[in-house]
């Protein structure tokens, strides 16, 4: 399951330093939306090896400064409490599959 969060919880877990899949996405956003039940099937597929979350860019405008997001759909996979990976726009449950794999 892709869990959404906010700012102070991100933080949470960079500072445990979890295996995070971050998905940053808005509500507006058309393949943010498409790319939603591909990250859910793969968080299933995935459990275990890291923890699935979602990050609306709209309501934590500070962490896509601090990360210098300009478009979306834009999933990131941190580890060891740094950023490991990035990948923007809309991929295939395979593609974004082998993407997050070659990161972890």
């Amino acid at each position: 399951m892709v869990k959404a969060i906010d700012a102070a919880a991100f933080a949470a877990a960079m500072a445990e330093k979890k295996t995070l899949v971050v998905d940053f996405w808005a509500d507006w956003c058309g393949p943010c939306r498409m790319l939603a039940p591909v990250m859910e099937a793969l968080s299933e597929e995935m459990e275990g090896k890291a923890e699935f979350v979602k990050i609306d860019v709209d309501d934590n405008p500070e962490l896509a400064r601090e990360y210098s997001i300009m478009s979306i759909p834009c999933v990131m996979v941190f580890k060891d409490g740094a950023l490991a990976g990035k990948n923007v726009g809309f991929a295939p449950k395979d593609a974004m599959k082998e993407f997050i794999e070659k990161n972890l």
